[in-house]
């Protein structure tokens, strides 16, 4: 493939439709090989903003705003990075001759958990933990009885467990509904799903384009409230669940085609494995591998998006820990210590111009031979950090 200075004529360029924390590491690999980036959010001075050759702060559920600023660039690649987006523009901008990664209906199944989750288990026939969906707060009340308690309500379409909970009993069903909408996308309908009792939960990254699929090592995380705090890789499962992950991952991405890499869910109990979401696109969790793999997340992105080779190397065991902002501000001011940065640690600042209380506002990462070790610090530099 041959490569062309940003802003040339004939340059490659990529359109990021959302530009936050993963969207900037996507931009700034992109900008290594010579890519023109244009980062496009629904505020000013997003993440990804920071880095692009140009920015656009737009309406990205508005179908014309959308096609409009597409029209304007003209991108080799549209990259979307969220979920609120309007799907139509990603259709009708295919139809126009853009290539949108992985592609349009890729994205439709996976921007909303009733397509996805729909997809999964009856078309493709995978494991998933049993279901409902839900409209009403009546039918809510009798989908959460069917399922059984406890069970896990959620928006059909958010991202970072915005409107997501768990109601133990039916006391908590109004609350729950309550909690719905909050969500950072579509709240008008819910999933109710059965709570499996997992042992661990994983991200298996799944990165596929024409020279074929390849995994990274399984990621472990723990979340609250449905939003990750701490990931680490490689998580230790068995060989055999791993194998039924790998296979379940590529059934599915497979089943959406495309290129790019794939964020792949799964519960783990014992050697079952249950199929939860997927994001086609880097996912937060896998923010790990800035510091535990050559190529990290964002950079196999690109390389899959181009058409590249999707090899890379392992360094060993790290770890994730996510900083949430503890004050409301503008233009916030956050304090690290010295110790963060050392010669196996360091901290990823994302650089968003606001805070409010819970908003993730960094991450640490920690590489060490020992996965126990690595946890133990990401968590304890994350704690460190403060804000104002």
């Amino acid at each position: 493939m041959t490569f062309t200075t940003p802003l040339q004529k004939d340059a490659i360029k990529i359109m990021l439709l959302g530009s936050g924390e993963l969207g900037k590491e996507v931009a700034i690999e992109a900008q290594r090989l010579g890519i023109e980036v244009i980062a496009v959010d629904k505020y000013k001075n997003a993440p990804a903003h920071l880095v692009a050759n140009r920015s656009y702060a737009i309406d990205m559920q508005d179908e014309t705003a959308v096609l409009e600023v597409i029209e304007k660039e003209k991108p080799t690649y549209i990259l979307p990075e969220v979920e609120a987006i309007s799907i139509l523009a990603l259709f009708e901008a295919e139809k126009r001759g853009f290539h949108v990664i992985p592609n349009a209906e890729a994205v439709n199944k996976t921007m909303n958990r009733k397509n996805i989750r729909v997809f999964a288990s009856e078309e493709l026939k995978v494991k998933t933990s049993c279901y409902k969906f839900v409209k009403t707060l009546e039918e809510l009340k009798i989908a959460t009885e069917e399922i059984g308690f406890p069970c896990v309500i959620k928006p059909v379409m958010s991202s970072s467990g915005h409107g997501q909970s768990i109601a133990k009993s039916a006391s908590d069903i109004e609350e729950s509904w309550e909690i719905a909408k909050e969500a950072r996308g579509d709240a008008s309908e819910l999933i109710v799903e059965e709570f499996i009792p997992f042992d661990y939960e994983i991200t298996l990254l799944t990165v596929r384009n024409e020279t074929g699929t390849t995994f990274c090592d399984a990621i472990g995380h723990i979340q609250k409230d449905g939003d990750f705090i701490l990931s680490w890789q490689p998580m230790q499962m068995s060989p055999k669940a791993l194998q039924k992950a790998k296979e379940i991952a590529k059934s599915v991405t497979d089943g959406l085609g495309g290129r790019g890499i794939f964020g792949v869910e799964f519960f783990v109990k014992g050697e079952e494995v249950y199929f939860s979401e997927l994001s086609p696109r880097p996912h937060d969790t896998g923010m790990v591998t800035l510091i535990t793999q050559s190529q990290s997340q964002f950079a196999l992105h690109i390389r899959a998006v181009l058409g590249l080779p999707l090899t890379f190397a392992t360094y060993g065991s790290g770890a994730c820990g996510a900083y949430k902002a503890k004050n409301e501000s503008q233009n916030p001011t956050l304090e690290i210590p010295d110790s963060a940065f050392s010669e196996n640690s360091f901290v990823r600042v994302f650089g968003k111009p606001e805070t409010h209380v819970g908003r993730r506002m960094a991450v640490s990462l920690v590489l060490d031979e020992e996965v126990e070790r690595a946890k133990e610090r990401a968590l304890e530099i994350a704690s460190s950090i403060s804000d104002s």
